[in-house]
């Protein structure tokens, strides 16, 4: 097995993480949409934390029961799979922070520059 499939979440990781993100934004208890998806407490508790693979039946009933769309739960398991874990977020009050202990330096002058403003692109 390769490094990065090791690393790889387990779809039944994500999609607890994104329906326990939803059922907490309502601020409902695992109790309340259990009861209406017609699952045990611990059975939801379980597949919230990725511990347990639903089956499309129960995603259905929970997805109802929290009042999204199947489809619109798949597309946030897809971008929170999708999205890079291991990609630096570069923050601009950090960059800056730097810029300037850079001019500061004797050794690591920049050389004068004719014209406008700095452009600096940060990009993720």
């Amino acid at each position: 097995m390769t490094e990065k499939a090791r690393t790889r979440p387990l779809l039944r990781t994500v999609v607890g993480e994104v329906l326990r993100r939803h059922r907490l934004e309502q601020r409902r208890t695992l109790a309340e949409v259990a009861k209406q998806a017609c699952v045990s407490v611990p059975y939801l508790s379980e597949v919230e934390r990725g511990r347990k693979e639903p089956s499309s039946e129960v995603l259905a009933a929970v997805c109802d029961s929290l009042r999204i769309e199947l489809p619109d739960l798949l597309a946030e398991v897809r971008r929170d799979l999708t999205y890079d874990r291991t990609a630096p977020v570069l923050r601009l009050a950090d960059a800056r922070l730097q810029r300037a202990r850079l001019a500061r330096s004797p050794i690591s002058r920049p050389a004068p520059r004719s014209g406008g403003g700095d452009v600096m692109l940060l990009a993720a």
